[in-house]
């Protein structure tokens, strides 16, 4: 690769560098913070263009690259340390758990090409989706509802409903079923 020969003019960030940087000041302020509460972090997105649903929970250390392209449902938790790099949109449904140390990662490079070309492509978790700690979903890839990605994993293709995964690259281990007791 050519690295002089990189170029990304075509990419959108969204928003103007004034309102990018503005977001990145009160991100380290109040949204990577170790101030306790979850009611702050969610306005601050929501003011930045994120859409939230009720009843989210994000707890300190979080990181989101763009909040505009950033969608979470009801009854969402983000833990502690988990990254949301949203080149292009994140959608997370209700209900999800996106564990401690995660990283949602929608972008990479084109390894074939002499500019080292950059690539985006959409992360989309459906609802009931546990995203478990330190585990990392790539470009592209879809959780279908009720998916779990195991501790330490890599997704790097879809997951499909009701299944666990776990590995590097991950491999489905077996269903996941719901006890309809307490």
């Amino acid at each position: 690769m050519y690295l002089a020969e990189y170029r990304n003019e075509w990419f959108d960030r969204g928003r103007t560098a004034i309102v990018e940087v503005l977001w990145l000041i009160a991100q380290a302020l109040l949204v990577e913070s170790w101030i306790p509460g979850s009611a702050h972090r969610c306005a601050l997105l929501r003011l930045f263009g994120a859409k939230i649903g009720q009843g989210v929970c994000i707890k300190p250390g979080v990181r989101v690259k763009f909040p505009w392209r950033l969608t979470i449902g009801n009854h969402t938790w983000l833990g502690e340390g988990a990254w949301l790099d949203s080149l292009t949109n994140i959608d997370i449904g209700s209900n999800c758990c996106i564990s401690q140390g995660a990283y949602l990662c929608t972008g990479s490079h084109d390894w074939s090409s002499r500019g080292f070309d950059l690539i985006v492509k959409p992360v989309k978790l459906s609802d009931h989706v546990w995203i478990s700690a330190h585990t990392v979903v790539g470009p592209g890839v879809t959780a279908g509802e009720g998916a779990v990605l195991g501790l330490g994993s890599v997704a790097t293709k879809d997951l499909a409903p009701w299944t666990i995964y776990g590995g590097v690259p991950a491999v489905a281990i077996c269903p996941r079923s719901i006890n309809k007791g307490r």
